[in-house]
């Protein structure tokens, strides 16, 4: 074999492109391993290709890829038995850098560090292997016959030196001789996390090795001890993944047991999706439903986006609609360049097209569910019902869909959609303006008292106590005609739903004075705002509330309103204070001998509408229990 060495220089424009990658790629300088198992992966699938084609008629054999260390002697090795390359061919793929204009590339990256985007742009994806390396080996041998093997071998200058190699089986070696600022990856379980996060579900086997020769051989003629060593190997990717195969061929145990592959140690996830497209894009994956928690950033990043079973990233939010980044799985389109940058996803067609096919299917599974087993779907709606209403209220195309099996639960737990609940408390809740009233709880503990005065008129409450559920209420009001949602305890029953027909007041005007007198003086705040009102008598003496616009607008400002809402959740408190001049109480009061007498019951009947709402502590509560021992001793 001929050993004269070719050498030349790389084409390129500019003898700074190497310093440019190093310093430009340095923050995600782990790629360097994803780009050269996905050559190598490459190499192998076309290789079976074509033998499928019949253009290559030889034994395919063992088409494992194998990734190797060599801590001693500072190397990392990538070797496939797939297409291999001719001298010529090196020639043409490794020297020829593509793309044109190196004073472009500099200036457009000069200040800016984004190494996905950088190597989307410009096929840079070899050339990451001098992130980390200061010489670089390709030894490669093509898969036709009558060629020899050849070798590359680059310092990270703009030169190259070419020879003919004696190597005999097909396919390549890629040989990293590491720099010493990159040591850290001459590490086992570094490089194992890197093989397992880029690599796990690669279509082509990967088997790991590691050599030591530090195993203990016997002794030598002097008496010490010989050496030898010994490669370990093991294979660290799944080349079969679920969303690889037909949903046909699967069975729910598939799914559960992918699921804990992907997040050990959590809980079975409510159902999935498989999506399965080849027209007008290529999309498949599998999107699960977990149990829907109040902590919403917990829930995020758990989707992950591939490119032919190589993963990219798991910040999809540019990929998947905002709401379905509580879902969880796995994505994979080819579409989708596997050096994909943040303005690539923001920009480009395909992966707008692929966000809403995504809404879609999720909103199409929702509604199957819902009518092939609806008593089923019911007893899922607690744990979806966070994300269901996070679709409804920031994509409008989900929201449409949503109409057919978004739920309504009430204090009975039954549920209801929204024309059901609609027709249900249509006769029984209109006021006298010809609104629907929808009364609501956000805690039933809490609001039990005024629970039960608003079932005693016979009106339905709703439960709508989840973290989103105060902006939910407004979208309600947006999209429901003539329809409007007030808290239970926002107001006195009354007056959330106003009939034409009104209670008379027992009291005269001038007593009506007397009474907020008297409990002006008993309660001496200025957050309380006191009104003597003519109620039924079978309501509560003294009603505490906090109107339905103040509650509402501090819930959201609780719950990220922004701008705003801030400024309210910042607001004091301010209460309104009814005092129901027809019950037996308030008038025992206005009879009660002595201002002192009158002002102890006063504080007295106060306090236990204070308590009702759960906003008598401290002193005040003490108070209250030695004062009711004195009144009942």
């Amino acid at each position: 074999m001929a050993t004269v060495a070719e050498k030349g220089s790389i084409s390129i424009h500019t003898e700074n492109i190497f310093p440019i990658i190093k310093k430009f790629l340095y923050s995600d300088h782990e790629i360097f391993l994803r780009e050269l198992v996905s050559n190598a992966v490459d190499a192998t699938q076309k290789l079976k290709k074509l033998a499928a084609l019949g253009e290559f008629n030889g034994d395919l054999g063992d088409l494992k890829i194998e990734i190797s260390f060599d801590k001693k002697a500072k190397t990392i090795t990538v070797s496939d038995k797939g297409l291999g390359m001719t001298g010529e061919e090196i020639k043409k793929y490794i020297n020829q850098i593509a793309f044109s204009g190196a004073t472009e590339f500099v200036e457009k990256f000069k200040d800016k560090g984004d190494a996905k985007d950088i190597i989307g742009k410009f096929g840079l994806g070899f050339y990451s292997a001098f992130m980390v390396a200061g010489k670089v080996e390709v030894i490669s041998k093509s898969f036709k016959e009558g060629t020899e093997g050849a070798r590359w071998e680059c310092d990270g200058s703009t030169e190259f030196e070419l020879s003919p190699d004696e190597k005999t089986t097909r396919g390549t070696d890629v040989i990293l001789h590491i720099n010493e600022d990159s040591e850290e990856f001459l590490d086992e379980f570094r490089l194992k996390g890197i093989l397992e996060k880029y690599c796990k579900f690669l279509p082509v086997e990967i088997k790991f090795g590691t050599k030591d020769d530090s195993v203990e051989d016997g002794v030598d003629k002097d008496n010490k001890p010989k050496y030898k060593t010994v490669t370990s190997d093991r294979i660290i990717n799944n080349t079969s993944p679920i969303w690889a195969k037909a949903p046909k061929d699967l069975k729910d145990e598939d799914y559960l047991a992918f699921y804990k592959e992907l997040y050990p140690f959590t809980e079975d996830p409510l159902f999935w999706i498989h999506l399965n497209v080849d027209y007008p894009f290529n999309l498949t994956g599998v999107l699960y439903f977990p149990k829907i928690k109040n902590d919403f950033e917990m829930q995020r990043n758990k989707i992950q986006l591939y490119s032919r079973q190589v993963f990219i990233t798991d910040e999809v939010k540019d990929v998947v609609p905002d709401f379905l980044m509580l879902l969880h799985g796995v994505l994979d389109s080819p579409d989708i360049p596997l050096n994909v940058s943040r303005s690539y996803l923001q920009s480009d067609a395909n992966v707008k097209k692929i966000s809403a096919h995504i809404t879609k299917k999720v909103a199409d599974k929702l509604v199957d569910m819902f009518i092939k087993d609806r008593a089923e779907f019911e007893k899922k709606w607690d744990d979806i019902s966070v994300f269901v209403k996070y679709g409804i209220i920031s994509d409008e195309k989900f929201s449409e869909k949503a109409k057919e099996f978004a739920l309504l639960k009430n204090t009975d737990k039954k549920y209801f959609t929204l024309t059901e609940y609609a027709d249900k408390v249509k006769a029984n809740q209109t006021d006298k303006d010809k609104n629907v009233v929808y009364l609501y709880t956000s805690d039933i503990g809490k609001q039990d008292a005024f629970i039960q005065i608003a079932k005693n008129r016979a009106y339905d409450v709703l439960v709508l106590d989840g973290v989103l559920d105060s902006h939910y209420i407004n979208h309600l009001e947006q999209k429901l005609e003539k329809t409007q949602l007030r808290r239970v305890d926002s107001d006195t029953i009354d007056k959330l739903i106003a009939k034409e027909e009104t209670v008379a007041s027992v009291l005269s005007k001038e007593e009506e004075e007397k009474v907020k007198g008297v409990f002006e003086k008993a309660i001496n705040n200025k957050a309380m705002t006191l009104a003597v009102e003519s109620l039924s008598p079978e309501e509560l003496p003294v009603t505490i509330t906090m109107s339905e616009w103040m509650r509402r607008m501090k819930d959201m400002a609780r719950t990220g309103g922004g701008g705003g809402m801030n400024f309210m959740g910042s607001m004091p408190d301010s209460y309104n204070v009814s005092i129901n001049g027809n019950h037996a109480l308030i008038q025992r009061i206005l009879k009660t001998e002595g201002e002192e007498e009158k002002t102890k019951l006063a504080k007295q009947v106060y306090d236990l509408a204070l308590l009702s709402q759960n906003m008598l502590t401290g002193a005040d509560l003490t108070s209250f229990i030695k004062r009711s021992v004195e009144l009942v001793g």
